[in-house]
C-alpha cells in the first residue's frame, strides 16, 4: 500500500495547477492548511469513516466544518473546492489532506522562489538575530526566506536551522557530541 505522501502528491499537484492558473494560491494555501490541520486529528478521520454516513453527508459535514474554520475555498461556495472534496471522498483520500497541504506549500514556495525555515534554539532569539539568520540564509539559498522559531532547551546553546532539505546544526549539543566522538576514537 502506498504511503500518504505518495498518494497526496498528485492531488496536491492538480489543485496547485488549478489554483495557480486562477491566481488563487494564497486562498488555496490557507484553506488547505486549515483542512490539513483539522484532518490531522485521528478522531475526525475515524468519525468520517463511520459507515452510517454516505459521501453526501460527509461532504455536507466537511464543507460546514471548513466554513466554520475559515477554509473559504473548501467551504462549499467554490465549485472547484467542492469538487476537490468530493473527489477526495469518492476515493477515500480525505485522511491525506495534511500531506496534500504540505505538498501544495512546497509547490507554492518553488513558484514564489521562497523557502520556509525553522530555527530551533535553546533560548528565544531577538528580532535582530532572526533578521541576520534570514539574510544569511537568503544569500546561501538564493531564495526568499520565511522564518519560524522554536525553542528546545535540550540544545544547551546555539541553533539548528532547517530550510527545505538543508539542515545546519550549529547547536552546542551537536558540537559536544562531535567532541565526544573524536575523543572516543
Amino acid at each position: 500500500m502506498a504511503d500518504n505522501n505518495t498518494v497526496a502528491r498528485p492531488y496536491a499537484t492538480a489543485i496547485f495547477d488549478l489554483a495557480n492558473k486562477a491566481g488563487a494560491l494564497a486562498a488555496w494555501s490557507e484553506s488547505l492548511g486549515i483542512a490539513g490541520q483539522l484532518l490531522a486529528d485521528k478522531g475526525l478521520v475515524e468519525y468520517l469513516g463511520n459507515p452510517a454516513f454516505n459521501n453526501a453527508k460527509r461532504l455536507e459535514f466537511l464543507t460546514g466544518l471548513f466554513a466554520k474554520a475559515g477554509a473559504k475555498t473548501l467551504a462549499g461556495k467554490d465549485a472547484h473546492g467542492t469538487n476537490f472534496v468530493k473527489v477526495l471522498l469518492e476515493n477515500g483520500r480525505t485522511a491525506v489532506l495534511p500531506e496534500i497541504s504540505t505538498h501544495f506549500e512546497a509547490l507554492k514556495a518553488k513558484v514564489e522562489n521562497s523557502v520556509d525555515a525553522t530555527v530551533t534554539s535553546a533560548t528565544e532569539l531577538s528580532k535582530k538575530q532572526i533578521a541576520e539568520i534570514a539574510t544569511a540564509l537568503k544569500a546561501r539559498l538564493g531564495r526568499e526566506v520565511r522564518i519560524e522559531t522554536a525553542i528546545d532547551e535540550n540544545l544547551i546553546g546555539g541553533a539548528v536551522i532547517r530550510a527545505g532539505d538543508v539542515v545546519i546544526d550549529g547547536s552546542l549539543r551537536a558540537r559536544l557530541e562531535g567532541l565526544a566522538t573524536a575523543l572516543i576514537k
